[in-house]
């Protein structure tokens, strides 16, 4: 295909000669200690100021590690597995840690987040497939994150709240976004971080209550156990921790600060610290994650109930578990859900507005993207909130069928990933090593195939009919012709884009 073909963005609102980026300069936090040294320092020294300033990225990240599918995955691991699975809930953490670190690694090396890099290097079919699959990656993890939020109000207002009605407070909430947004990135990432330290203390409160065994929760982490009874479990505890759109958001987020591509020593410095508050950010969503498991373990765990406990009837349980008292559990759970669903409702309006302008290089107000990303996803939500209002089993198979909506999507965010971040021509000296891309793509790999797992599973138990099954059949080949492509792609193509830039750069600095 020619290059003037592929250059042309798909829809321009301000003119064919500007593009869409991540943060307007004036956005950008400077990090103090780097815009004022003189060249481009190699190994400056560690600085506590410095971390501070990189703070706030992989935070925001990590609330996808915490949404209501998630927190509902742990409570079913826990009652119906015990203690067994929290050595895999930690691995999965890990492994969710490697890949955000190349999302991240990605961002600040090119100075471009991958929606942007997707835009520019696949040609134009592929890449409107690829954005039309995250955005309904992204629709699908909205409407989980949405309903929790409605479940959480519901609880809160003693059940006088609707859950169609809790829905359409959720949906205020981008205009939240919005008015922080216009503070600058520091006071979204201050409120962000209040709303995990109010999840962190009502779970942790709820561990308190419960009091498992320390010695039986060290054992979980440390010591592998899988049995037959627990693989599908084991199955959705790693499926659900990669989120397709969280892997572009996370790209963005880091070109947040000032950063120059351009001078090896800053943006090394600058990954140095992304992965300290990276890393440090998922083990406080471990540390969560770890406290509604336990809780759900010790409490549920062996019981009659364990396998019909969901997010819906999940506080009645915990109330008639463990009783009332000064603060009821019911309320501490609702409040944590709560912050779980707007946190991660805030950050899926975010990711959106990249994805949006990424991929289709549209420049528009904020407002009106966020108007657009959360259209998109309240109205299928409310939709659902009406029909499934009155039926918590009903609720439970809907989120089965979201769940498998985002494990098909996966492919379409790790395939580009790790295509774009071993490429010289795009990465510059910052592309991964040869055992980092092996462990890269091994990850993937075992991500991908857990997930397709999944995939076989339930469409062998939900698919019946032949009209039915003949569709899938048709749309399972598609599927799968577009991921071999995609991974074909990678190992054949040739970042035309990128040595364009390359050029010009080198053109400009002689």
């Amino acid at each position: 295909m020619a290059p003037e073909e592929r250059q042309q963005p798909l829809l321009a609102a301000y003119g064919e000669d500007q593009e869409e980026s991540a943060y307007n300069s004036s956005e950008k936090v400077v990090v103090v200690g780097i815009e004022e040294e003189e060249g481009d320092v190699e190994a400056a020294p560690f600085s506590w100021r410095k971390l501070w300033l990189f703070t706030g990225p992989g935070f925001l990240m990590s609330i996808a590690f915490l949404d209501p599918g998630n927190l509902e995955g742990d409570l079913q691991s826990g009652a119906i597995a015990g203690y067994s699975l929290l050595w895999l809930l930690m691995w999965a953490t890990v492994m969710g840690l490697i890949i955000q670190l190349l999302s991240a690694r990605l961002g600040v090396a090119t100075g471009r987040h991958l929606a942007e890099l997707c835009r520019e290097e696949y040609p134009t079919w592929a890449r409107i497939i690829l954005w039309l699959m995250t955005e309904v990656a992204l629709i699908g993890s909205d409407i989980q994150e949405v309903i929790g939020s409605a479940i959480a109000i519901r609880i809160l207002s003693n059940g006088v709240v609707p859950l169609w009605a809790g829905v359409i407070v959720t949906a205020l909430d981008c205009f939240i976004f919005l008015f922080l947004e216009n503070y600058g990135v520091r006071k979204l990432e201050a409120f962000f971080a209040v709303l995990i330290a109010v999840m962190a203390l009502s779970f942790a409160w709820m561990f308190g209550q419960a009091k498992p065994n320390g010695v039986d929760v060290l054992v979980g982490i440390l010591v592998p156990k899988l049995s037959s009874r627990t693989i599908q479990k084991a199955v959705g505890v790693v499926g659900c921790i990669i989120m397709p759109h969280n892997v572009f958001l996370h790209s963005a987020l880091v070109q947040s600060r000032k950063i120059d591509p351009g001078k090896k020593g800053r943006v090394q410095e600058a990954l140095n610290y992304y992965s300290i508050e990276s890393s440090l950010a998922l083990v406080v969503s471990f540390i969560i994650n770890l406290f509604v498991t336990t809780v759900f373990a010790k409490g549920f765990y062996g019981t009659e109930i364990a396998n019909s406990i969901g997010l819906v009837n999940a506080g009645q349980y915990l109330q008639e578990k463990y009783g009332g008292g000064l603060f009821p559990i019911l309320y501490i759970w609702g409040i944590g859900l709560l912050a779980a669903g707007q946190s991660s409702t805030i950050t899926g309006t975010y990711a959106g507005q990249f994805i949006m302008g990424g991929f289709l290089n549209l420049r528009l107000k904020k407002w009106i993207r966020a108007l657009i990303t959360r259209s998109f996803a309240i109205i299928p939500t409310m939709i659902v909130a009406l029909i499934f209002d009155t039926s918590e089993q009903s609720l439970d198979v809907l989120n089965e069928w979201l769940n498998v909506l985002q494990s098909v999507q996966i492919p379409f965010a790790l395939i580009p990933l790790l295509c774009l971040v071993s490429k010289e021509q795009i990465m510059g000296s910052f592309r991964i090593g040869p055992v980092l891309k092996i462990i890269s793509w091994l990850v993937a790999a075992l991500v991908i195939v857990i997930n397709g797992y999944l995939l076989l599973e339930f469409f062998s138990s939900e698919v019946n009919g032949a009209v039915f099954t003949a569709i899938v059949c048709v749309l399972t080949a598609a599927y799968v012709a577009f991921v071999l492509y995609l991974i074909s792609w990678a190992i054949t193509y040739t970042p035309w884009q990128s040595l364009t830039r390359s050029k010009t750069v080198a053109s400009t600095e002689n």
